[in-house]
């Protein structure tokens, strides 16, 4: 045990004082947050308004269509569907004759292309003035009092709880789907990349005979398993020093919010989101605060984050072994490890596109079982927890899962420990899956 702690000891001191270490562990969380931010002011500033000429053969939609922000509608008699680009309009759209009752075509023709959200956004439009029209045509209602009874009517706001027995907790959808996914996509990244951290370290001291130095004095399992501890160490600092920053940055940030801003946020808070026409007018901003905030609130950041923990570790351990092993087989040639590395690298992947459908559906047989299934699980069981445990993911479901990680970074740790045992040592004989496969279930 001295002796791996040891290597455990190197192999951690040695890369947490890198440079490259430390750039990437400080420098990474400002980087994103100044490009999310960057991002976020760019699409609001640079955000295009698109002006749609509207050839309209029922006469009624001037009506009901109105302009914002985004869309501009011109209704103007002089432009069809030739000369609309030399009228400044970004597209014209053309509705035939709309016979009630039948399903009807009507087209968006243009010069420039429009967003998917954009188009989507018109075809809610187009559908609300049919509707309007209808609900117009077939009652008494006049006009203003049909926009006067929807807008009374955008009264209600859904909140989602999950049932937990006796308790009910708040929730929200938006941001365990963020989570999930991040916390998926981050384990799925540092799984490669201290992965193969593991088999380059193993590598190189098989290529430059150090190896031989060190195993007349350690025996190659436990070299092996300090090498992965040592190396996974510094994955899971990383993580914690990330965590660390971005709640500095988070705090940071608050200071350059206005202090009108901040007061209407509070407001909120105090009158649970419910502000009133007699009370401090609130603006969308404060309102986007304020949601935040309470999303940010109803999440349970100590589960996530210590079920992160184990997960990271579990699926590090399981496949960094696997690494390890693969490196102790590779003698000169880098092409070698490439296409020993398929086996293992196919299993994450698949990993991240099953954990894309899971996040969306955490229910679904295919999420359950491969947030069981070791080869899949660190990733894919990690998109299901921020929606709730035990609402998403039963008890025994967590613990079955749990349990057979464990299990499967013991049985792959072992295995691997067999092959790099041989491979370790051994020069000249180009590598396989078979061969390996043979000395792991040799007899020592």
């Amino acid at each position: 045990m001295k002796k791996i702690g040891l290597i455990i000891r190197r192999e951690y001191l040695t890369r947490v004082r890198n440079k490259t270490f430390l750039l990437s562990t400080f420098l990474l969380p400002i980087m994103i947050v100044l490009l999310i931010s960057g991002t976020v002011a760019l699409s609001l500033k640079g955000k295009t308004t698109h002006r749609v000429a509207v050839l309209d053969q029922n006469g009624y939609f001037k009506d009901y269509l109105k302009s914002d922000s985004n869309i501009r509608f011109d209704f103007s008699a002089g432009i069809d569907s030739l000369n609309y680009p030399s009228k400044n309009c970004t597209a014209v759209l053309i509705i035939p004759v709309l016979p009630e009752g039948q399903k009807t075509i009507y087209r968006l023709k243009y010069k420039k292309q429009m967003g998917i959200s954009d188009i989507n956004d018109l075809e809610r439009r187009i559908s609300s003035a049919i509707t309007d029209h209808l609900i117009y045509n077939k009652t008494n209602l006049s006009r203003a009092r049909l926009d006067s009874l929807r807008s009374a009517s955008d009264i209600a706001e859904l909140k989602t709880y999950s049932d937990e027995g006796k308790n009910s907790k708040a929730s929200s959808q938006g941001l365990a789907y963020g989570i999930g996914y991040a916390c998926g996509f981050l384990i799925y990244l540092l799984t490669f990349i201290y992965g193969a951290a593991v088999m380059r370290g193993v590598m190189e001291e098989k290529t430059s005979r150090v190896a031989e130095v060190i195993v007349s004095s350690v025996k190659p399992f436990p070299l092996m398993l300090g090498k992965i501890i040592g190396i996974g160490a510094v994955g899971l600092t990383q993580f914690l020093l990330w965590i660390g920053l971005i709640v500095v940055l988070a705090g940071v940030a608050q200071a350059f919010i206005p202090h009108e801003l901040l007061a209407q946020v509070n407001h909120l808070q105090q009158t649970g989101g419910m502000a009133n026409a007699s009370a401090i007018q609130t603006s969308e901003a404060a309102r986007q605060i304020f949601e935040v905030k309470q999303a940010i609130a109803t999440a349970n950041w100590l589960l996530i984050i210590g079920c992160f923990t184990y997960y990271f570790l579990g699926g590090y351990l399981f496949y960094a072994s696997l690494f390890a092993a693969v490196g102790s087989v590779v003698n000169e040639d880098p092409q070698e490890a490439q296409s020993l590395l398929l086996p293992i690298s196919m299993p994450i992947i698949f990993s991240f596109i099953i954990m894309s459908i899971a996040a969306q559906d955490t229910g679904g047989s295919l999420a359950v079982w491969a947030s069981i299934i070791p080869f899949s699980s660190p990733i894919v069981m990690m998109a299901r927890i921020p929606y709730g445990v035990p609402g998403a993911v039963p008890y025994w479901q967590l613990l079955l899962s749990m349990g057979m990680l464990a299990g499967g970074f013991l049985f792959t740790t072992w295995m691997a420990g067999k092959i790099y045992r041989t491979g370790i040592l051994m020069y000249g004989k180009k590598p396989n899956w078979k061969t390996m496969w043979a000395w792991a279930w040799k007899k020592q």
